[in-house]
């Protein structure tokens, strides 16, 4: 078995980024990237036994999005057309996701393996590789290398090419990826997937749904945000300033009732509660005694006084 190297050819981008789900068909045009994070976070979220309400999820992805364009960090309500757009791109995304991976979400994470696999290298004591390793590691969530290779290949190409960054070197008789149950050719296609991931240029707005897609490749998706924030800060503006001009309304209110009750009897103060109801009393005593029946408790009958 030889020795690993990178300078065999370099897997194209797409060939790397390829996932059985892209290979399904799953595009970006019929399955927004809104949708298909809020579908796996709420996957993630039960695969873990974490889980969490689906309001609490479209909030927390909300409020992210609006904080990285720049939009007032207002909660959605959980009545109005924004939130049940966001509910149902969830569930669209959760039911995709479901599907391309065949309903299997058991995914194992390299994490203790790659701890593990420091320690029997002797590499713990090094400075920068451990933190390397566990940084690439990281950065391959972000690619479908987790479904695509087992978790021993991914700890050990983490850890080639973490050493292979910090000049350290790895023993070779036997060779130690061996020792752990990797391949090879594995072993360096991921670690390929590191550099092109490394190399890939992030756009700085994400287009988060079709419309915002073609937006993006007709490169106007930045003024579409920069629209989108000017009118969601006045209409807050807006809102905030009737909201305070109501209030101003009712605190007058309650003023002028306070003013008009503590007001000093000039001759014009309406009559006393007390004087009110001693005359109503005094009427209805009157009418009781005049009108009213009373019962005769040995025939059972009424009869007037």
């Amino acid at each position: 078995m030889g020795r690993l190297s990178l300078r065999n050819p370099l897997a194209t981008p797409e060939q790397i980024a390829e996932s059985p789900s892209q290979r399904q068909g799953m595009s970006a045009d019929d399955f927004p990237l809104r949708g298909i994070v809020l579908g796996t976070l709420f996957l993630a979220c039960k695969a873990e036994e974490n889980p969490q309400t689906i309001r609490i999820i479209i909030n927390v992805v909300d409020i992210v999005v609006k904080r990285d364009r720049g939009y007032p960090e207002v909660v959605t309500d959980g009545y109005d057309f924004e939130y049940y757009e966001l509910k149902n791109e969830m569930v669209i995304g959760k039911m995709q996701v479901l599907r391309r991976l065949a309903f299997n979400v058991q995914v194992e994470l390299p994490y203790g393996l790659l701890a593990n696999y420091l320690r029997n290298l002797e590499l713990t004591d090094q400075e920068r590789v451990p933190q390397l390793a566990w940084n690439y590691v990281n950065d391959l969530l972000r690619t479908p290398v987790y479904v695509c290779f087992q978790p021993e290949t991914i700890a050990c190409s983490a850890i080639f090419l973490a050493a292979r960054e910090c000049s350290v070197g790895l023993p070779t008789s036997p060779p130690w990826w061996a020792v752990f149950d990797a391949n090879a050719e594995d072993v360096v296609q991921v670690a390929k997937a590191i550099r092109v991931l490394q190399a890939r240029k992030v756009p700085h707005i994400m287009p988060l749904s079709a419309r915002e897609l073609k937006m993006y490749g007709e490169g106007v998706l930045g003024e579409y945000v920069a629209q989108m924030r000017k009118e969601m800060r006045d209409k807050l503006d807006a809102e905030l300033a009737f909201a305070s001009q109501e209030k101003n309304v009712d605190e007058g209110d309650g003023g002028g009732k306070r003013s008009q009750a503590e007001h000093v009897d000039d001759g014009t103060r309406p009559k006393s509660r007390r004087g009110v109801r001693d005359s109503t009393s005094r009427d209805h005593n009157r009418r009781r005694h005049t009108g009213s029946r009373s019962r005769d408790t040995r025939h059972g009958s009424y009869r007037p006084h």
